[in-house]
């Protein structure tokens, strides 16, 4: 058996997947690190410098180690939609940051599994795109698998989950949008070569925002970091593994499948839960876990039934 597996996935898979559960669940958890434990209560400057170190890499890996092929931007109008698409994207990684701030990081994977809920709901409205009836049905456990979690989290916060809620629904918002806008064969983009366009951009929207929302950061952090020079490593490695999620999404794809990214994907959330809970030690009851047990089976048969449906 053992030599069969060998023979039947390559290291390159194994180590691309490896390396895909790491920078996803390390972000996360080193966000929350600092956001919480280590105090650094700035998440809008935090998310500023992970497109920051994305526009760098992403600019060193297309143009100098030509990790994929340079995709130009062809026209005015696809400029538009992409700065369209950073504004969005913007929205949802900062509110994701923000609501590390206020709920445990268990509690917001559970919110975040809700993302097949919110894409079905803008597909319909936004292109009146419909599923067979049996994967709508799937969706109510997603829902009611976190309306049990939200009921019974011992670290509920208001305002922690309506923010971690607009973070999802607008991580859903994009991926429909993008479907929308980036669908013609002239405009389609591989996810590298978006991020190297969305960073920059991003980046550009996010430095007023944090001037405005955050006032002093950066002279805050110059201090911080000479009274403390840890910050600045844990800053550069945040914004690093910020990119290597999107790095190693593109390469999971390529070794293996859409699909396969799909279901490490259903998986991740469950890893990070109990990885979080052994290092935050964040108190957690039995129902909150039986409502996050629900969901999850909620989103595989959702998978499934739009494998099946579609």
């Amino acid at each position: 058996m053992a030599q069969m597996m060998k023979n039947t996935i390559p290291w390159p898979t194994i180590m691309v997947v490896i390396s895909w559960y790491t920078s996803n669940i390390g972000v996360l958890l080193m966000n929350k690190y600092l956001l919480t434990n280590y105090g650094y209560k700035y998440p809008v400057f935090l998310t500023m410098c992970h497109m920051m170190l994305c526009s760098i890499f992403s600019y060193v890996g297309i143009s100098v180690l030509d990790i994929v092929p340079l995709q130009s931007v062809q026209s005015k109008n696809q400029l538009f939609k992409i700065c369209g698409l950073s504004v969005v994207f913007c929205f949802s990684v900062v509110c994701g940051n923000v609501s590390l701030n206020y709920i445990p990081v268990s509690f917001n994977q559970a919110i975040g599994a809700t993302t097949p809920f919110f894409t079905a709901v803008f597909a319909y409205v936004v292109s009146r795109k419909r599923e067979a009836w049996v994967t709508y049905c799937t969706l109510l456990p997603v829902v009611a698998g976190v309306i049990i979690a939200s009921g019974s989290e011992p670290s509920f916060h208001l305002f922690g989950f309506i923010i971690c809620v607009a973070s999802t629904a607008a991580r859903a918002f994009k991926s429909v949008l993008q479907a929308i806008l980036l669908s013609s064969e002239g405009e389609k983009l591989n996810s590298m070569n978006l991020l190297l366009y969305m960073a920059p951009i991003a980046m550009l929207v996010l430095l007023p925002a944090t001037l405005l929302m955050e006032g002093n950061v950066i002279r805050i952090t110059i201090e911080l970091a000479r009274e403390d020079f840890r910050i600045v490593w844990y800053l550069l490695l945040s914004s690093s593994l910020a990119y290597f999620v999107n790095l190693t999404n593109f390469l999971v794809t390529k070794y293996t499948s859409a699909l396969t990214l799909q279901v490490l994907g259903n998986a991740k959330g469950a890893v990070a839960v109990v990885i979080s809970i052994l290092i935050f030690q964040n108190p957690i009851s039995m129902i909150g876990m039986l409502g996050y047990v629900l969901t999850i089976i909620g989103v595989i048969l959702y998978s499934e039934t739009k494998k099946r449906y579609t």
